[in-house]
């Protein structure tokens, strides 16, 4: 028997699988995610989005999901597939890149939740850094986390301003 080809980050990015999908938050993700509905985006959305972010600025997953939620009229979007298409199309950008493409999704410039580099894009945390200072932000090193100054963490229900 044939051993299947392994698909390329490209082909994954590009696979939908009949996504996206607005669904019901039931009983059991009540408690984590409240009441209504969520929407799992297709990969290409995610990255449609990251696409968009300009040099000098940065978006978060949180953000992109906020978009995704308000773009399917949904209560939230799954932060799970979300996280996970950001770094499919990450991984993707870095292979287009390595083939010799120029226009690619600037992945560094999406950030984890209050504004924290993602040690799992291509590159690791240096690279992120060194693309990040290179375009005027600065970098924040709080332990072994690495956070681009100014990104305020979203405040928690009821939290003062």
């Amino acid at each position: 028997m044939a051993k299947a080809r392994k698909k390329s980050w490209q082909e994954k990015l590009a696979d939908s699988k009949d996504l996206p999908k607005v669904c019901r938050i039931d009983a059991k993700m009540r408690t984590r995610w409240g009441t209504g509905t969520f929407v799992i985006p297709a990969p290409k959305e995610v990255d449609a989005i990251m696409r968009r972010v300009a040099r000098g600025k940065v978006t978060t997953i949180d953000a992109i999901r906020r978009k995704l939620a308000k773009k399917h009229e949904a209560t939230i979007a799954c932060p799970i597939t979300t996280g996970i298409f950001a770094w499919i199309a990450a991984h993707a950008a870095a292979e287009a890149e390595g083939e010799g493409k120029s226009r690619t999704t600037p992945y560094w410039r999406t950030l984890k939740t209050g504004g924290e580099l993602n040690a799992k894009y291509p590159g690791g945390i240096e690279d992120i850094k060194r693309r990040l200072v290179a375009e005027g932000h600065e970098i924040v090193e709080k332990g072994k986390r690495c956070f681009v100054a100014g990104v305020a963490a979203p405040r928690k229900k009821g939290e003062a301003k």
